[in-house]
């Protein structure tokens, strides 16, 4: 089992890394072909300079865990329970990280973030999308 020690930014993002699978881009395309739900955090510009993301429902931030919450009134329709498999993205894979460890401390346990997040995705040479985004509020 891995420890993390300190405090600051670089621990907490550790912490919510410890014992988790982060999809690489080809894995996330095979995560989205079983109907892992996956849900993009980058801002509006920065979807405006890298693209939108293939399938990804944009959920902001500030309300990502009462979207997919199964408990929550306020959660989106595919918010089914906590077997739900979703993987969070930003531009990154920093503060996805840490969001997918949020999801997890609500019960979403298969909650995971895209490892190098958008960047890693275009790096590896992997189509956005064209169309409009799927932007839940």
């Amino acid at each position: 089992m891995t420890t993390v020690t300190g405090t600051g930014i670089d621990a907490v993002l550790a912490a919510s890394r410890v014992g988790v699978h982060r999809p690489t881009p080809a894995e996330l395309v095979e995560a989205q072909a079983r109907g892992a739900l996956v849900v993009d955090t980058r801002t509006e510009a920065q979807r405006r300079r890298q693209g939108e993301f293939p399938g990804a429902l944009v959920i902001d931030r500030t309300v990502l865990e009462w979207r997919l919450d199964p408990t929550s009134p306020h959660r989106i329709p595919e918010a089914t329970g906590p077997d739900l498999e979703v993987v969070v993205l930003c531009r990154q894979g920093y503060s996805s990280s840490l969001a997918a460890a949020s999801l997890r401390a609500i019960g979403l346990h298969r909650a995971t973030d895209l490892d190098g997040g958008v960047e890693a995705w275009l790096a590896a040479e992997l189509p956005m999308s064209t169309g409009p985004a799927d932007v839940r509020e």
